[in-house]
């Protein structure tokens, strides 16, 4: 960072000789705070109907916001925030819910208090200061990393800040900003250890259906998650906040590429600790900005209802099925859900076909019946009801997502005998209606049939497909009544299994994975609106699954 003092959450390091006494005696009352020890607690407890209740009665925050903010070491009383909403250019409040090296008390954040200010109009910025970096520049004394135990530490840091953020009642989906003041460069085992305690800290965000920001100085965090921000493997977070205090309010920033975090996922505090007089109210604040909205959802991929992507996979040898939880990054082997067995099935797909918000599925027995499984709150299936007694005759059946626009989702299957695709409409009953032509033609000589949803984003769903002779993958984007002509996005050379899950890193882009056939590794292919990115592994494990849905 340049010659300036930098100040965050009662964490302030600054440049010799650049405090005047009166700062000083600031800055020593900001940072004096109780060390509060880390509460480990389960995931399922957040799940509690106490902590449920309390998250879904507010909207998660701070949303969707452009605009002004700022945020100081202790949450206003409540008058104040009052004052100030009334005179005040600010419309976001930065809250320091938690964390070992939080500075000053906050006897004012309450969760009555949270409620109280998001009814107002707040929006609030939730921010956390935990363990700091091996080798920071504070010279107080702080709980640090261990670097030996980063990724262990950040989960578990991810699990109390998780507890904190629901017992003040901010819900799922709010962005939980890790605070990580300056670190030294020259210490590459402490910038792999901020690295690992973030990406767990991350991924258990996820898992517990959170976002994850993160705060830090452009010269160390920020430059340093920059430099991973497309490792494979890496969980980066999903929006960033960072001080550069030169009062420009912009989230532009030289440091930080102009794809990196974009559209909507960049804070900036853009001038430091002073005092500011509002509706006859002192307060003492940092300024912000903050152009922010919340990730597109991903319902038809997301079988466990955290808002990430999900993979549904068969275990051949046994006909076990199982639900494999993705992150945004990657899938978690530890975390899979038995969600029934089809040993005797040659055909599985997932719609939500009775509209009720979980996920079903459809199986084609090697008889040819194909059956429809409800999804249950439980993450598994119900009674089958049967669809059609004999469907050997289609083959490459696909879930379309709604074709007809008509509200209900769709099947997608190829006639052996004259090589035309049909659209089987679903219709309310959990039922599927007259087929109709939506494709004339030879498609027998295709394969890998997946849905993709809206890929290019025009409004319809789409379809890709693999030519079996050559491996050519082709997107045949939909049109009314049918696709426009097919147009080679990739090559599938080697895969099987193509899978089109949603928008697995929620960048506003469809994705597909499939599996490497000589490795079994599970791949993804991020989709960019017209065409797919490299393969990037997201688990190794699956030359004995199959198919997936």
């Amino acid at each position: 960072m340049t010659e300036r003092l930098l100040v965050t959450a009662g964490m302030i390091w600054f440049p010799r000789g650049a405090l005047k006494s009166d700062e000083a005696g600031l800055m020593l009352r900001k940072l004096a705070a109780a060390a509060v020890m880390l509460a480990v607690v389960p995931l399922a407890l957040f799940n509690s109907n106490g902590d449920a209740d309390a998250a879904t009665a507010l909207a998660p925050q701070p949303g969707n916001f452009t605009g002004y903010g700022f945020d100081a070491c202790t949450a206003p009383a409540s008058a104040s925030m009052a004052a100030w909403l009334k005179s005040s250019p600010y419309r976001a409040a930065g809250i320091y819910f938690g964390g070992v090296n939080r500075g000053c008390t906050q006897k004012n954040l309450t969760a009555s208090w949270v409620r109280e200010q998001v009814t107002r109009g707040w929006r609030l910025i939730p921010l956390y200061v935990g363990p700091q970096a091996s080798c920071t520049t504070l010279t107080s004394k702080r709980v640090k990393i261990d670097n030996t135990k980063a990724a262990a530490q950040g989960r578990a840091t991810a699990d109390d800040a998780i507890r904190q953020a629901g017992a003040l009642g901010l819900s799922k989906e709010s962005i939980l900003i890790y605070d990580m003041e300056a670190y030294r460069t020259d210490d590459a085992a402490c910038r792999a250890g901020v690295l690992n305690f973030m990406s767990a800290w991350t991924a258990r965000l996820h898992d517990a259906g959170y976002f994850s920001g993160y705060y830090s100085s452009t010269s160390s965090g920020i430059r340093d998650q920059v430099a991973v921000y497309t490792q494979p493997g890496y969980v980066r977070p999903d929006y960033v906040d960072f001080a550069r205090w030169d009062q420009v309010v912009t989230v532009a920033d030289t440091d930080i590429p102009a794809g990196y975090w974009q559209p909507k996922r960049r804070m900036k505090q853009y001038r430091g600790d002073h005092r500011e007089t509002w509706g006859g109210v002192t307060i003492n604040i940092d300024n912000d900005y903050l152009d922010v909205a919340r990730l597109p959802g991903n319902k038809l991929s997301d079988f466990n209802r955290n808002g990430w992507s999900d993979v549904l996979a068969r275990t051949s040898a046994t006909g076990n099925l199982y639900a494999y939880p993705g992150n945004g990054t990657v899938l978690t082997e530890s975390a899979r859900l038995k969600v029934g067995v089809h040993a005797s099935a040659n055909a599985l797909l997932r719609m939500d076909l009775n509209r009720d918000g979980y996920v079903d599925m459809i199986a084609r027995t090697k008889a040819g019946a194909v059956y429809f499984y409800p999804g249950l709150s439980s993450g598994k299936f119900g009674k089958r009801k049967q669809l059609y007694k004999n469907f050997k005759h289609m083959r490459e059946l696909t879930a379309i997502g709604d074709f007809n626009k008509d509200g209900y989702p769709d099947l997608l299957a190829v006639q052996s005998s004259n090589g035309n695709i049909y659209l089987y409409p679903g219709q309310k009953g959990t039922k599927f209606g007259k087929r109709k032509v939506l494709a004339y033609g030879n498609w027998t000589t295709r394969s890998e049939f997946t849905g993709v949803g809206d890929f290019d984003r025009d409004g319809l769903p789409d379809l890709v497909m693999k030519v079996t002779s050559t491996g050519d993958l082709y997107l045949y984007r939909g049109r009314a009544g049918g696709f426009h002509p097919g147009v080679k996005i990739g090559s599938a050379k080697g895969l099987r299994d193509m899978l089109g899950v949603g928008d697995f890193d929620r960048d506003g882009y469809t994705d597909l994975v499939a599996v490497r056939s000589a490795t079994g590794d599970l791949m993804l292919f991020k989709g960019n609106g017209k065409t797919l990115s490299a393969g990037v592994r997201l688990a190794t494990g699956y030359k004995g699954r199959s198919p997936l849905f």
